[in-house]
């Protein structure tokens, strides 16, 4: 981690002001395994909550919870040309929104394998 980044524990759980971690402990898999599932959770409660699901694919799914667990449901709403073409099923030009983001230029690989999960089952016009 440098010093610009976001601190971090276990799976990606990000520690807020709220959260008490040592930073010198070391914590077991299943406390670690009990914050993700917390947080998958939670990424799956926003999605369901802001997302009309059920016209989604399965993988369209997965990659925006994805998308949620890693950056936080209001930001993911921030990406307003995504959403709008993730809405028609214009998943290429969806996948050019996530490109265009700060979050690519941070984290490019991640994306990547987002994108690939997005397009991997056939693409609308």
């Amino acid at each position: 981690m440098d010093i610009f980044s976001n601190p971090t524990i276990g799976y990606g759980h990000l520690v807020s002001s709220g959260d008490i971690f040592f930073s010198n402990k070391k914590y077991s898999k299943k406390i670690l395994s009990k914050i993700f599932i917390g947080d998958l959770k939670k990424a799956i409660f926003d999605f369901k909550k802001n997302y009309y699901y059920k016209k989604l694919p399965n993988h369209v799914q997965e990659v925006i919870i994805e998308m949620i667990f890693q950056l936080g449901i209001k930001k993911v709403l921030n990406f307003k040309n995504f959403n709008t073409y993730i809405k028609k099923q214009y998943y290429y030009l969806a996948a050019f929104e996530m490109i265009k983001s700060l979050w690519y230029q941070q984290t490019p690989k991640r994306v990547n394998k987002l994108i690939a999960i997005l397009l991997k089952h056939g693409v609308r016009k």
